[in-house]
């Protein structure tokens, strides 16, 4: 057998200057990318001498934790999360699901009618109801106030994402497709054995935007949850940030030697509360999400 040689391109010195400076640059912007973050990090386990005497600082002098104390001192802020993880989980699988059987039929070129339907939902991207006519459908007429319904439905299909899967459906091989028919296969067979495995990118990639998009809904929260033992996250952090310092004067809690939780360091600490859980489960989609964001966008 003939021992395949492996050719070896020489880069010139102008190349290889112009790759140096490219990852320089993106090295420096990921630090400085990093580092709010991890100041955050570091200021929500600092004291509130450090915080008004250092302007910034990556590691505390002295650790605390009354910031975390103040916040979980109380059951809410445990509730909030099961709350916003609960809405998270089932948002994104009514999300997906719905944008996933709306994006099929419209990426298949015999669908009749397909043009008129992609228009009527890329006209929701550029007009909308408005809030008040929105807040009155949803507790007026369908009466879903203080109900999870009413994070779920006004938001159960975003127009973008439904088109990022719909050219990743049409970038698909048509031959597969048709040979499934051949075999007998119905739409929902090739729907559910064929397209749904081969899209795990754009799946893993939109459910991230999806579910990015529920941890951090805040307003619909404020307008139709008035209910405290609904509320997420994002409203019982909004609260405890506006009741700092009455409530840890007033509460008789022992703070420690150091007093009282500085008000700077319970932003910190809920900033970080807040995104911690969408940190944890990137890493587990990240190679889906890169391959998902890029074909989906490009393709169609």
């Amino acid at each position: 057998m003939a021992r395949t040689k492996h050719i070896k391109i020489k880069r010139k010195p102008a190349d290889q200057l112009v790759q140096v400076l490219i990852y320089l640059f993106i090295g420096v912007f990921a630090v400085i990318t990093l580092l709010p973050f991890v100041y955050i990090v570091a200021g929500s386990f600092a004291t509130e001498r450090e915080l008004t005497e250092r302007a910034f600082f990556l590691f505390p002098h002295t650790l605390s934790l009354n910031a975390y104390q103040y916040i979980f001192k109380t059951g809410d802020t445990i509730h909030g999360l099961f709350n916003s993880l609960f809405v998270t989980i089932i948002g994104v699988f009514i999300n997906m699901i719905l944008s996933c059987t709306l994006a099929y039929p419209l990426s298949r070129s015999y669908f009749k009618g397909r043009r008129f339907f992609t228009n009527m939902v890329i006209i929701t991207m550029l007009f909308s109801g408005g809030m008040v006519p929105t807040y009155m459908l949803v507790s007026n007429v369908l009466h879903l106030r203080n109900t999870f319904w009413s994070l779920w439905l006004p938001g159960a299909v975003n127009a973008f994402n439904m088109i990022i899967i719909k050219s990743y459906f049409q970038g698909l091989p048509v031959e597969l497709e048709e040979a499934a028919r051949m075999d007998g296969g119905n739409d929902l067979q090739i729907f559910l054995k064929i397209i749904l495995p081969l899209s795990k990118p754009v799946i893993a990639s939109v459910s991230l935007f999806y579910a990015v998009a529920r941890w951090n809904a805040y307003f619909d929260a404020m307008m139709f949850i008035s209910d405290k033992n609904k509320e997420v996250i994002q409203i019982v952090l909004r609260r405890i940030i506006f009741m700092t310092s009455s409530v840890a004067t007033e509460s008789g809690f022992d703070w420690g030697v150091w007093g009282m939780p500085p008000e700077k360091a319970v932003k910190m600490a809920t900033t970080v509360i807040a995104t911690i859980p969408i940190l944890v489960v990137y890493p587990f989609i990240q190679k889906y999400f890169t391959q998902g964001v890029m074909i989906g966008s490009v393709k169609g």
